[in-house]
């Protein structure tokens, strides 16, 4: 399976804007300041709490991240006086903050938001608390920075298993996957698969706008399959578990036949299960991939029908009877 890396993105920046406007609702964030500094740019997936730069001690202040400013800091403000209050947060704006977010139904005085005013420095104001908000705006924040890339493919929900079928072009993958979606599953992205690395090792797949749930089959054209199946038989995104590689069968190919020796891919760094599948007319793909999905679950949940075979085979072996037979007697059973 070949992946052009030339395909892989990244977003470098977002703007405090943005962070607004997709957030706001759900992390119930407020404007405190008015429309200022919507146009500063984030380029840090991480937070900070500027406890110890309200403090004095900003050497190691990384400033270009979104700041979080909970109890303890507004606690930390409140034991100052008028004069000292003002100076040390004034010693925070002396830096390009993108932008300062206050927990738990904090606020800080007028004049201090006039003075983030004047430095053109958005401070936002939530509901939830320090540890809560922390969660959520770091997750949007890694999911807006995380590594995308582009795969040709089909992506499937087969039995709760998110298998993405690759191969050359033409090899049969839409029409495999409308198979699939016939019998049950879920078609998540047809011929584009945006991946996105979450965290370090999962990966989640998605289509994409332009084309969402929409297949090309030749012969055919394109189908809605959300309008000709129902919304059952789609869904927006799934995790990437099993890929899948379509391949011709070739007579003098080596294929394994045990499944003792596992193949792995790699995809963004996270390394996925292979499974090189061998087609040929008549070959029934679509079940073989039901398989696949549920020898996944097995393997999940402890069970590897290859290894447990192995070790039966070693037990017998070493036993060193010939012949034996699987049922010793039939008892008069002649059915």
């Amino acid at each position: 399976m070949k992946i052009d890396k030339n395909l892989e993105t990244r977003k470098s920046s977002i703007t405090v804007g943005y962070l607004l406007e997709a957030t706001k609702e759900r992390f119930h964030l407020k404007q405190l300041n008015g429309e200022v500094g919507l146009d500063n740019p984030i380029v840090d997936r991480n937070l900070h709490r500027p406890g110890l730069a309200l403090a004095g001690y900003v050497e190691l202040f990384t400033y270009n991240r979104v700041q979080i400013i909970g109890n303890t800091e507004i606690r930390y403000l409140n034991s100052l006086d008028a004069e000292h209050r003002q100076n040390a947060f004034k010693r925070l704006l002396e830096f390009k903050i993108p932008c300062i977010v206050l927990t738990d139904n904090n606020t800080l005085p007028e004049e201090m938001l006039e003075a983030a005013t004047a430095r053109n420095i958005p401070v936002f104001g939530t509901t939830f608390e320090t540890t809560k908000i922390a969660y959520f705006l770091a997750d949007f924040l890694d999911d807006q920075f995380s590594p995308q890339l582009v795969v040709h493919g089909s992506f499937l929900d087969v039995y709760g298993i998110g298998i993405l079928l690759t191969g050359r072009s033409g090899i049969g993958k839409s029409e495999i996957a409308l198979d699939l979606v016939e019998r049950g599953h879920r078609l998540v992205a047809d011929d584009v698969v945006m991946v996105t690395r979450k965290g370090e090792g999962i990966l989640m797949g998605a289509g994409t706008d332009l084309v969402k749930h929409v297949m090309e089959i030749r012969g055919l054209g394109l189908i809605d399959v959300q309008s000709m199946f129902g919304v059952r038989a789609i869904r927006f995104q799934k995790r990437v578990e099993v890929v899948v590689e379509l391949e011709e069968w070739e007579q003098n190919q080596d294929y394994t036949r045990t499944g003792l020796d596992e193949l792995t891919h790699s995809i963004l760094g996270v390394t996925l299960p292979l499974v090189k599948l061998p087609i040929f007319p008549g070959k029934n793909v679509t079940v073989i991939s039901e398989v696949i999905a549920l020898d996944y679950l097995l393997k999940h949940y402890g069970y590897d029908a290859a290894k447990e075979f192995s070790g039966r085979l070693e037990r017998i072996l070493s036993q060193k009877k010939k012949g034996t037979r699987v049922i010793d007697y039939f008892e008069h059973d002649f059915e």
